[in-house]
C-alpha cells in the first residue's frame, strides 16, 4: 500500500500488486483510495461493511469504476470483456482472468499510475494520479483512446463517508429532486435528509438534477463536521445510496473518446 502523508492527514493508496487480493472486477485498481486517516480524528472513511469486514464488490475508502462500461467481446459468448482500470474479466463469473499492469510513479505529495489496455481493436491508455494539497485530496483520471474506433466509457467515483450524527447528510450547488420515498427528503436547509433511522439495509435514490455547471456536494461528517467534493465535470447521471453504516454520492461521467483523442477529469475532496 502507498502513502501520501503531511501533517494533517495520510491518504493511503492500494498497490496493484501487492494489494491484488483487494480486487475485483468492479473497482479500478490504480489509485484507488483505500483510507484517509487524520492526524487528530481518525479514520474519515468507510465503507457498506466497515470496520467489521472487506469484501471486493463492496470496496471502502473512495474507489472509482468504469465496471459499468464493459468492452465486450465482440465473438466470445462466454462473458468476456476489457473493463477499463482493471482488466480481461468474465463477467459472467465476475472473475478478473488478467489484470492490467500499471507504471507508477511516487514522489512526496503524488502518486502517478499510468496502464496501456488493448483488447479485440479497442487500445487506450489509462492514467490516473492521486495526490495531497494540504487538506485537499485530488482523483485525477486521464483516458486516452489510441484505437481506431471511438471509446465509450461509463465511470463513476464512490466516496464512502461514515453516517453524520444527524439526519442531513448531503447538499448540491445545483437544484436536485426525486420522487417521494421512504428513505430521503430535503429539508428545508436545503440539504438531504436521512429518513427512518436508523436502517437495517441499503437505500438507493437517483437524482433529477438540471445538468448544468461542475457539481460540488457539501457532506455532513461525524467527525470533522463537515467536508467537500468539486467534480471538474458535469455528472450525466446522480444516484445516492446510503446503508447503516455508510453514505455515498455517485455523479456519473458517460461519454466516448475518439480516436486519437483523450478524456481528462478530477474530483477534489476537502478534509
Amino acid at each position: 500500500m502507498y502513502s501520501l502523508k503531511n501533517a494533517s492527514l495520510d491518504v493511503s493508496i492500494l498497490d496493484p500488486t501487492a494489494d491484488q487480493a483487494r480486487f475485483g472486477t468492479r473497482y479500478c485498481t490504480g489509485g484507488y483510495i483505500f483510507q484517509i486517516q487524520d492526524s487528530e480524528h481518525g479514520d474519515l472513511l468507510t465503507g457498506p461493511t466497515f470496520p467489521d469486514s472487506f469484501n471486493t464488490y463492496d470496496g471502502q475508502g473512495i474507489p472509482d469504476a468504469f465496471r459499468l462500461g464493459p468492452i465486450r467481446s465482440s465473438s466470445a459468448s462466454d462473458g468476456t470483456a476489457l473493463i477499463i482500470g482493471v482488466g480481461i474479466c468474465d463477467l459472467e463469473t465476475e472473475q478478473v482472468r488478467e489484470f492490467c499492469r500499471w507504471e507508477i510513479e511516487v514522489d512526496d505529495t503524488s502518486i502517478r499510475l499510468r496502464t496501456e489496455q488493448a483488447f479485440e481493436g479497442t487500445s487506450l491508455e489509462l492514467e490516473r494520479t492521486v495526490s495531497l494539497q494540504g487538506r485537499t485530496v485530488r482523483s485525477a483520471t486521464c483516458l486516452k483512446n489510441k484505437g481506431a474506433r471511438a471509446l465509450p466509457f461509463r465511470w463513476f467515483p464512490h466516496p464512502f463517508f461514515p453516517q453524520p450524527d444527524t439526519d442531513e447528510l448531503c447538499r448540491f450547488n445545483v437544484p436536485v429532486s426525486f420522487p417521494v420515498s421512504t428513505a430521503y427528503d430535503i429539508a428545508g436547509s436545503g440539504y438531504i435528509r436521512r429518513l427512518g433511522w436508523p436502517w437495517e439495509d441499503g437505500h438507493y435514490q437517483a437524482l433529477d438534477h438540471p445538468g448544468e455547471g461542475r457539481l460540488v456536494v457539501l457532506q455532513k461528517h461525524p467527525k470533522l463536521g463537515l467536508v467537500a467534493g468539486t467534480c471538474s465535470y458535469i455528472p450525466t447521471y446522480l444516484p445516492i445510496w446510503g446503508n447503516p453504516n455508510t453514505f455515498s454520492w455517485e455523479p456519473f461521467l458517460e461519454g466516448s473518446v475518439g480516436s486519437g483523442q483523450e478524456r481528462s477529469w478530477h474530483i477534489d475532496y476537502d478534509f
